[in-house]
């Protein structure tokens, strides 16, 4: 068989952030559906009654659960901002370099600030509280 020529990938190009950004909304779109399982077995959970729902409550409101939710809702909040970059570059908006690094920016902060933001009202609402 003759050798056929590879497109090119990862290690051809000179890495830049809005690359990252790109595989982040990749690793982000996974972490939600993870997330969307757990909330089936919340769901489910509280379908089955008073005494599955706590003790699925009592699991979901450990620590290690609160740090995979707050994992799952930054990811949230970056695919769901990177997503609208995604969209305007659908519709041909952002594609020119100087665009796309201050788009990616962008991104970054308005995730960050998006996710604090909910956090606080997480914590200030006592959601989970064990």
């Amino acid at each position: 068989m003759a050798e056929r020529p590879l497109s090119p990938h990862v290690t051809v190009y000179k890495w830049a952030y809005t690359m990252t950004l790109s595989i982040l909304h990749r690793i982000s779109g996974i972490a939600l559906f993870g997330a969307l399982i757990v909330m089936i077995v919340w769901l489910m959970a509280a379908a089955r009654g008073p005494l599955s729902y706590a003790e699925t409550m009592s699991t979901l409101a450990s620590a290690p659960f609160k740090c995979l939710i707050a994992i799952a809702l930054l990811a949230l909040c970056y695919h769901f901002c990177n997503g609208l970059r995604h969209l305007a570059w659908d519709i041909g908006w952002g594609f020119e370099r100087v665009q796309a690094r201050r788009s990616a920016v962008i991104v970054v902060i308005v995730t960050l600030l998006a996710f604090a933001i909910c956090i606080y009202y997480l914590a200030q609402s006592g959601v989970g509280a064990a």
